[in-house]
């Protein structure tokens, strides 16, 4: 069974950077379809941001994140990246990584998250 692990979180000014890490143990990102980023504010529903497809690494963006978040993977490291630039305190969130079997399935593994706040 996978576990995913999300680092990188913190407290960030408005306009700053945080690069958050999602490392996957127990197995590797090839045996799945696709990785995504999601977050959650205190009193929201949770908000899909980027995934990427292993294979082909086709990725697709919220348009709220587009232009100033960029997902990456290695495949040696079994880690995704996910750069967040010109942070807004909107932004404020927890971030969780996911996992995607296939096309036709929805993501059903998650880690538990790492919490990036932005402040204005």
């Amino acid at each position: 069974q996978v576990q995913l692990v999300e680092s990188g979180g913190g407290l960030v000014q408005a306009g700053g950077s945080l690069r958050l890490s999602c490392a996957a143990s127990g197995r590797t990102f090839s045996m799945y379809y696709a990785v995504g980023w999601f977050r959650q504010a205190p009193g929201k529903e949770r908000e899909y941001i980027v995934s990427i497809t292993w294979m082909g690494g086709i990725t697709n963006y919220a348009d709220s994140v587009k232009a100033r978040f960029a997902i990456s993977r290695d495949s040696a490291k079994n880690t995704v990246y996910l750069q967040m630039n010109s942070l807004k305190p909107e932004d404020t969130a927890v971030y969780y990584c996911a996992l995607k079997r296939d096309p036709l399935r929805g993501y059903d593994s998650w880690g538990q998250g790492t919490q990036v706040t932005v402040s204005s």
